[in-house]
């Protein structure tokens, strides 16, 4: 039996800047950050009052009154994006083939805006110990299982195969993407519709990200407050956003004439079993996983084009992620560029990951490297070429993303374009 092989299809995202993979796609060779003051709620009392929010109206959007309504804001940006990216691939899926067709969508903190919403309307805004049940929606279960998203998009697409929600903090929507992946890979799926979807901005959010001091403070200054790998970062800016891909099998892809945008030729995740938020300066977890995705592309470290970086902009995880990459990847890290994405958009918890994905297979159709954008600085520790300020043409054959997130979760993906691999 021949080795299954799995593409990408189709692709959708709502992302800061720009809805769509078009406006996406503007946002990030453009260089211009789409990071402004919070207006989702009043962010006066809070330490960090800056985020990368999405301009998104899910009726704009077609999404009917009844679902705008009922759907928290991570579920309708994670419809809007599986919609496009159903479209994107000319995927149908009828009665035949619906219980091969499967979904697994990635979300850090599920469905906190509605959650939070409920919880002030049951408890007099916080006021009664004891809660009112009565007061509540009658779609707060949904809420409370983040599962709800997933079992959406499977509705949205007609989906009857395996589903699945990922929960694995800031790398659930690459993990997400490789569990979709190793579905088809073993047999147990034809096509999965995969991704991450996180709709963070709203006052438990930032709060919990305040007192650990994870978040930057550039507050008078939101568009350059984003500094992956400048010697004056001060942390992440959080941000909203889904990302939807959908996954085939080559032969099936290859049948139906689809149109593929890249190949997953190989992932991987590691734990640090050391800390919640701690990254050990070496590097090794992080190291680890991208060999291992490496060695099942069956490629060597020398392959690797461009590298999409996680790239937070927080000291610690710049500092991590770098070693990883000179660990993993020997001298030829010194020759590869690398940038960082959220320098424009923020970090969107567990939909990063999906973003970066489809941020990653743009790149290799265009031909460009997206740049790291506010670094004017570097961080003299710092030494690795990671595209200041400026998109960057290049031939895109191969590219590694990573991601790492609380808890010691660290993930990496190789996406080829196939054409250095057997057919």
């Amino acid at each position: 039996m021949s080795e299954r092989r799995v593409v990408i299809t189709g692709i959708g995202v709502v992302a800061p800047g720009g809805t769509g993979k078009k406006a996406f796609w503007t946002r990030l060779v453009s260089g211009v950050p789409a990071i402004r003051a919070i207006t989702a709620f009043e962010p006066g009392p809070f330490r960090s009052r800056i985020a990368g929010e999405c301009d998104f109206d899910p009726y704009e959007h077609g999404l009917s009154p009844e679902r705008a309504e009922r759907l928290d804001r991570a579920a309708q940006m994670a419809l809007v994006a599986g919609g496009e990216a159903l479209s994107d691939s000319g995927l149908t899926v009828d009665e035949e083939r619906a219980h091969r067709v499967g979904v697994s969508l990635g979300s850090a903190v599920g469905c906190t805006q509605r959650l939070e919403r409920e919880y002030r309307a049951v408890s007099d805004d916080g006021g009664r110990r004891l809660v009112d049940h009565s007061l509540a929606a009658e779609n707060l279960y949904d809420y409370f299982v983040p599962s709800s998203m997933s079992a959406e998009l499977a509705w949205l697409a007609g989906a009857e195969g395996p589903n699945t929600l990922v929960s694995a903090g800031c790398t659930s929507g690459i993990d997400a993407i490789s569990y979709g992946y190793t579905l088809i890979k073993e047999g147990s799926a034809d096509v999965m519709i995969a991704g991450g979807t996180d709709a963070p901005i709203n006052p438990i959010t930032v709060s919990s990200f305040d007192v650990i001091k994870a978040t930057s403070v550039y507050n008078d200054d939101p568009e350059h407050a984003s500094r992956p790998f400048d010697r004056t970062r001060n942390g992440f800016v959080l941000a909203e956003g889904a990302a939807v891909v959908v996954l085939e099998e080559l032969m099936s892809a290859r049948a139906r004439g689809a149109r593929i945008y890249g190949e997953i030729a190989g992932c991987a995740s590691r734990a640090n079993a050391h800390h919640m938020t701690g990254l050990r300066t070496d590097g090794a977890e992080m190291a680890a996983a991208i060999s291992a995705a490496l060695d099942q592309a069956r490629l060597d470290p020398t392959a690797v084009d461009y590298v999409n970086a996680h790239g937070t902009a927080t000291q610690q995880n710049d500092r991590h992620e770098s070693a990883a990459f000179k660990r993993s990847l020997g001298a030829h890290a010194y020759d590869v560029p690398i940038s960082s994405i959220k320098s424009m958009i923020g970090h969107s918890l567990g939909a990063i990951g999906a973003v970066e994905v489809v941020a990653c297979l743009l790149a290799m159709e265009h031909g460009t490297v997206p740049p790291t954008a506010n670094l004017h600085r570097p961080d003299p520790e710092l030494d690795l070429d990671y595209v200041p300020n400026t998109a960057r043409g290049r031939r895109l054959k191969t590219v590694l993303t990573v991601g790492s997130g609380f808890g010691g979760f660290q993930s990496a993906m190789v996406l080829s374009d196939g054409s250095g691999r057997a057919a």
